[in-house]
Parts: C-alpha cells; sequence; structure tokens
C-alpha cells in the first residue's frame, strides 16, 4: 500500500460516500486545537483505501494516514487485520525498523463507517521503475534482514505464517508451452513445509510496501509500511516474496538475485536447495495465472508497460530460473 508525500493524489474527502462518522472518530483522536484541513486519497493500494489527512493546528501542521477496508472481501478479515497490524506498529515502535507510528484504531466499526485504522505518515515514494532496481534492491535485502533480526516475546509473537496458495488452488497460464513445467512446480508444493527455524515477518515485503527518499546511489529507504500480514515464520518465505516482485517489476535476473543479495547482507537462507525452492514456488505460483493483482498498483504507479501478458511470460520464465537452479 502507498502512504507517501509523493504518491499521486486523487480528491477524497472524508464526508462524501458516508465517511462522517469516520472524520468525527478522526477528530476526537487530533489534539486541542487541530482540524482536519484537507483529505486527499493515495494511489497505488488494492486492499484497502488510504488517505493523508493533512491536519493544522497550535503547534503547526502535520499529515496522518488512514487505512479503512471497504470491499466485502476485506470487510470480512478486516477485525484480525487491522488488529495485527495496530499492534504490530506498537511493537515496532522503538525499534529500527522506520513504521508508521500508531494513532488509534477501529478493526470493528464501532465507530467508523468503516474498518479503519489511524497512523503517522511516513516521508518518501515508493519507487517502481527500471532504472536503480539493483541498487534499491540491494537496500530491501538490508531491510529485510533489519525485520527479521527483530526481537519478539513469545507472548507478542504474531500468528504463525500462512501459505497465499496450494495445489488445488494453482491457475496456470492457458497459453503456457510448458505445462510439465507448471507440474513440477506444483508438484513441489504438494509435500509438507519444510522445517524450519521461525523469525518475524513483514509476510508483505516488496518494493510496493516500501518508501525511499533519494535517487540513484544516494537513494535510502525511508519507511515500510503494511503490516496487516506480519507473521512468525521462516526468513526464506520473505525473501521469497520480494524476490517473485522483483522478477515480475524488473525481470528474472533480478527476481533471482535478492535471495543472494539477502545472504550478502548477513540473513541465512535454507542451505538445503529443495527445501529454499519449496518456499520459493509457495510464493511464486500465489501469483499465477497473470500476476494481475501486483499489476493493477504498479500501473497506477506509472509502470503501463505491466501487461498481463508480460508478467505471465516474467512469472513463467522466473519458476523455470528456479527450477532450474535449485531442483
Amino acid at each position: 500500500m502507498v502512504k507517501s508525500e509523493g504518491a499521486e493524489l486523487v480528491g477524497g474527502d472524508l464526508e462524501e460516500q458516508g465517511w462522517a462518522f469516520t472524520r468525527s472518530w478522526v477528530e476526537r483522536r487530533l489534539a486541542a486545537g487541530e482540524r482536519i484541513e484537507a483529505v486527499a486519497r493515495l494511489r497505488g493500494g488494492w486492499t484497502s483505501e488510504m488517505r493523508r489527512l493533512s491536519i493544522s493546528g497550535p503547534e503547526g501542521r502535520r499529515a496522518l494516514v488512514l487505512r479503512s477496508f471497504v470491499k466485502p472481501f476485506f470487510l470480512q478479515h478486516a477485525d484480525g487485520l487491522l488488529s495485527r497490524e495496530a499492534a504490530i506498529l506498537r511493537l515496532l515502535d522503538g525499534t529500527d525498523v522506520p513504521a508508521a507510528v500508531l494513532v488509534d484504531a477501529d478493526p470493528t466499526a464501532t465507530s467508523c463507517d468503516h474498518p479503519s485504522l489511524l497512523m503517522s505518515l511516513l516521508p518518501g515514494t515508493v519507487s517502481v521503475d527500471d532504472q536503480g532496481a539493483e541498487h534499491r534492491a540491494d537496500l530491501l535485502a538490508a531491510q529485510l534482514l533489519r525485520i527479521h533480526q527483530v526481537e519478539v516475546p513469545p507472548e507478542t509473537r504474531p500468528r504463525a505464517w500462512q501459505a497465499w496458495t496450494s495445489t488445488d488452488r494453482v491457475r496456470l497460464p492457458e497459453s503456457t508451452a510448458r505445462p510439465d513445467l507448471w507440474q513440477q512446480a506444483v508438484d513441489v508444493i504438494r509435500q509438507e513445509p519444510p522445517a524450519h527455524r521461525p523469525c518475524f515477518l513483514h509476510r508483505d515485503f516488496h518494493p510496493g510496501n516500501v518508501l525511499f527518499e533519494g535517487a540513484g546511489d544516494d537513494a535510502r529507504i525511508s519507511g515500510v509500511v503494511d503490516w496487516v500480514e506480519t507473521s512468525w515464520g521462516p526468513a526464506d518465505l520473505d525473501v521469497a516474496h520480494c524476490s517473485t516482485a522483483l522478477a515480475l517489476l524488473h525481470g528474472v535476473p533480478l527476481g533471482m538475485s535478492f535471495a543472494d543479495r539477502y545472504v550478502a547482507a548477513g540473513g541465512q537462507l535454507d542451505e538445503d536447495p529443495a527445501a529454499h525452492l519449496y518456499w520459493r514456488l509457495i510464493d511464486a505460483l500465489a501469483f499465477a495465472p497473470d500476476a494481475e493483482k501486483v499489476a493493477v498498483p504498479w500501473r497506477e504507479l506509472g509502470r503501463a508497460d505491466l501487461t498481463p501478458a508480460l508478467l505471465a511470460g516474467r512469472l513463467e520464465e522466473y519458476i523455470l530460473a528456479l527450477v532450474e537452479r535449485y531442483s
């Protein structure tokens, strides 16, 4: 989800389409004398609606971000998702992970029109251009390692990881000339998950959920967003998810190299190639057949070249590269 000052904005006043209760809820959480001066919807997300709220008051101006679930599917899961994100933001407060500061949450829409979470606005913007992608991949690897190193007491650990696909849910591209490859990949995830040493996972770590400041070699990560899927599980799974996204967004070679970049940054992955292949494929197959669910927000951010046909081709080539390297 995009929650950055650099994201493209569209109109989105809190009074429109039945947002009056949400506005009142937000106003009650502002400091004395503060008011909502302007509201703008942030582009780039597909699970929830994101709004940047410009706040003015006696101490000056600041900005907050309001996340609200409005789609029927996500409304069913809003309580769990927003409660988890609120807990994780509290946990990360004071760590070296650049996450937003929680203001408040209403996961069950007790006071809001829709389940909502209010948090601080992080600086920076999402970068999805091919230019500078290699350098940003190194930064992503180092940041992901720092996330995995977050120490979490047993009583506050997030939920155990969950797979986002299964053998009976994988949809193969209709036009594939490599049905045997896809069947081989599906057979890999038919096995039981490999034994692993669990750690703290973002679980949805990819370029669309990381904010950058600066350009070129001066680029640096200024924020990591979207903590609704945070889990407890293998580092390989987080690495796999970012690898798939990089392969789709920038090409197979960058996706294939991300695990190596993570290890070079000091991270540890499963040394058994078969186990590592399982984690990579359990993630990649969740994007079949054409990765359209990530293409929509990426195209909104300017990547009109990422057509379903292009992404379907990249996904198949990526699965082929994984099988050839780790089988």
